[in-house]
């Protein structure tokens, strides 16, 4: 047996293919590696003139110094994990070189500075030259995944009693598996339109083959991340208001993507039972989805450990994260550049894209590379579900604009990545199936303060004198990078939370939410003054009878539909009273809510952060969610109203797939349902913590 198994792996080491393969692969590297070489030394002042056989020689060195220490480094980086790996990722690739030019017998280069100089120079050309090779395409990263997968099954086979040498392929693997990726912030309408226009063949060829279909869901209020997570991964989307939002109990601020805050939010959420509960994995999310393996995942908040090879993997290959950096530096260059041409054309609604944003731009391009090296690990290792969240899309289109350019670039590289994973599906230990959803979409607009000279704090000021207002001074999904101060500061007595074009307002010196009668007697011009500024198109407060809707020329009560005037819900539409019921009704919302008028025109909202795309509230796409899934599976959740629905969507998936067991649907008491005009329960969308 096992001379059958030595012959059986000779002739897959001698395949024909293989051979062809690798020689291919080595010239790609010698070629790279020479010019490489050839631009540093010619680049480094003072160099000593040498033919093309020393180089070539320093070549052959290269290779041979990489073929002994590039093992040695990713073993340490693997031990390091985290912080430690990312350090020695940096430096791997140095080293190789400044070893390699040490030893060079030509000596061209000497001392110790000269020589780390120009290995850093050789790496950076490196990265940028094997970009070039690859035109733009991501096939050589797709090859470093392969490597890796193929690598983690071998060592799962000898852990499980195979060949300590096996140089055969591994077969793909039969036991079904699901991968649920998030293209975060993509709407339905934006991804149509890309399809039709032919910028995405990936998910073009999906739906033109019939092996995928695409259908929009509605995301309802908030239209934001963490509440769309909460319910898709948890069910429990009503535990989450807004972005961020106030709890007068404890006199805190809650920041739902900043990991201290996220934690404590997912303890609420969670029952056990979440939709990753047994066994899935977590990478890149707000929550964790009661998920085993839980990786760069915020409410966990730590980097990925000793265990997660394709984090080691990634930070010690040439082609990750030496690469990742290189192209993030062209990312700000571009970005730079993108800039001043809207500012040049005139380009309106726009708003500043300096400052962190020209940070976080290469950052969601590295993080989707590492998402992916992270995905390739879990599927070769044979997790029976994977979700992950790829941002890149969404931190563009919010300085950008959600339909403009650059926004539509990067959702044609996140369609490449797609791609990839697809392709990495032979090299899995499961048949993969890929659904691709997205959590809300995006509506455009000049901000509030762009259109009406003021932010919505100055307008509370105003209309809640003499006391001041007060508000977090950054966008919403920016205010991670600012960890609350303990113990916490003042609070204002009137506090404005904002999340797009949704805010909420609280009286924080008074204990539980307030109704009309006493934020009137407290501030009896702050309700009416804002329903009438001609940037608010709603305004949401209760009354005896419940929650009101005022608008600039009327109102609309919720519970029973009675509209006085004109009904303030219909720029909206139809949606909207149900909606902002099941708002209502959410944990720790705001005394007052305030929604931003819409362009009945454009559906441009007014977002009251400096953002030209938003996402929070109501009005024009940001409640257009999308789901692209096999064709063949059924979808028995009706249209798909709310997260929680397509958490239920999703587990009924898993069960089919056998992945998951079925539980009994628990559904929300009838009677207790606000009933419309007619004497039928409002719709609401059913979740565990009704």
């Amino acid at each position: 047996m096992a001379v059958q198994r030595g012959r059986t792996g000779l002739r897959a080491l001698l395949n024909w293919r293989r051979v062809l393969d690798r020689l291919r692969a080595v010239l790609r590297n010698g070629i790279t590696t020479f010019i490489v070489l050839t631009v540093t030394l010619w680049l480094m002042p003072g160099v000593r003139a040498t033919d093309v056989l020393d180089t070539m020689g320093l070549v052959v060195l290269v290779a041979v110094v990489g073929a002994v220490l590039r093992p040695l480094l990713l073993a340490g980086v693997t031990a390091l994990g985290g912080w430690g790996a990312m350090l020695l990722g940096v430096l791997a690739q140095v080293i190789v070189m400044v070893v390699a030019l040490e030893l060079d017998p030509s000596k061209r280069l000497s001392g110790w500075p000269t020589v780390g100089f120009a290995a850093l120079l050789a790496v950076v050309c490196a990265a940028i030259f094997d970009w070039m090779m690859d035109s733009g395409t991501e096939d050589t990263f797709l090859a470093e995944s392969k490597r890796l997968m193929r690598g983690i099954r071998r060592r799962q086979a000898r852990q499980d009693g195979g060949p300590l040498l096996d140089l055969r392929r591994p077969r793909p693997g039969t036991e079904p598996g699901l991968l649920v990726v998030q293209l975060d912030g993509v709407s339905e309408p934006v991804l149509r339109w890309a399809v039709r226009a032919g910028n995405l063949p990936t998910i073009g060829r999906w739906l033109r083959t019939g092996t995928h279909t695409m259908r929009g869901w509605h995301t309802g209020l908030p239209s934001t991340t963490p509440a769309a997570q909460a319910g898709i991964l948890h069910g429990a989307s009503r535990q989450i208001p807004a972005f961020r939002w106030f709890e007068k109990d404890t006199g805190r601020l809650m920041v739902s993507n900043r990991p201290r805050d996220a934690a404590v939010i997912e303890q609420r959420l969670s029952d056990g039972r979440g939709l990753l509960h047994e066994g899935g994995v977590s990478i890149g999310n707000a929550f964790s989805g009661d998920a085993a393996i839980n990786l760069l995942t915020v409410s966990h908040a730590a980097l990925p450990g000793r265990s997660a090879r394709g984090w080691a993997a990634f930070m010690a290959s040439p082609f990750g994260f030496t690469r990742a950096l290189v192209l993030g530096v062209g990312e700000v260059i571009t970005e730079l550049h993108q800039a001043r041409l809207q500012r040049r054309r005139n380009l309106e609604p726009r708003v500043s894209r300096s400052g962190a944003f020209l940070a976080l731009r290469p950052a969601s391009m590295l993080l989707r590379d590492v998402n992916v090296s992270l995905i390739a690990e879990q599927m070769a290792r044979g997790a029976p579900v994977v979700y992950c969240d790829l941002v890149d899309y969404d931190e563009v289109a919010h300085h950008a604009g959600p339909a403009r350019p650059e926004s539509m670039r990067q959702l044609e590289s996140l369609d490449r990545m797609l791609g990839v994973l697809e392709r990495l599906g032979r090299e899995a230990a499961r048949a993969y199936r890929i659904v691709v959803l997205s959590d809300h979409g995006q509506s455009q607009g000049a901000t509030f303060r762009q259109r009406y000279g003021e932010t919505l704090e100055e307008a509370v000021a105003r209309f809640s004198a003499p006391d001041q207002t007060d508000a977090p001074s950054v966008p919403a999904e920016e205010e991670a990078t600012k960890e609350p101060d303990f113990p916490h500061p003042p609070i204002a007595p009137v506090l404005v939370v904002s999340s797009g074009n949704l805010a909420l307002i609280y009286l924080t010196r008074h204990a539980g939410r307030l109704g009309r009668d006493r934020i009137d007697a407290i501030y009896p011009q702050l309700v009416d003054g804002l329903a009438g500024h001609p940037g608010v198109g709603l305004v949401v407060v209760r009354e005896d009878d419940g929650p009101v809707a005022y608008g600039p020329a009327g109102s609309h009560r919720l519970v029973d539909g009675t509209v006085e005037g004109q009904d303030p819900l219909l720029p909206y539409g139809p949606r909207a009273r149900t909606d902002l019921l099941r708002h209502q009704q959410a944990a720790h919302v705001g005394d007052l809510v305030v929604i931003s008028a819409v362009d009945p025109v454009t559906d441009e909202v007014a977002a009251f952060e400096e953002l030209v795309g938003s996402h929070g509230g109501l009005g024009g796409w940001q409640t257009e969610a999308m789901v692209v899934h096999p064709a063949e599976w059924p979808v028995t959740q009706g249209d798909l109203a709310g997260p929680d629905a397509l958490h239920r969507q999703l587990a009924e998936w898993l069960a089919v797939l056998g992945l998951r067991t079925v539980e009994p649907r628990r559904e929300m008491p009838v009677a207790s349902l606000p009933k419309d005009r007619d004497g039928a329960a409002a719709r609401l969308s059913h979740s565990r913590d009704g």
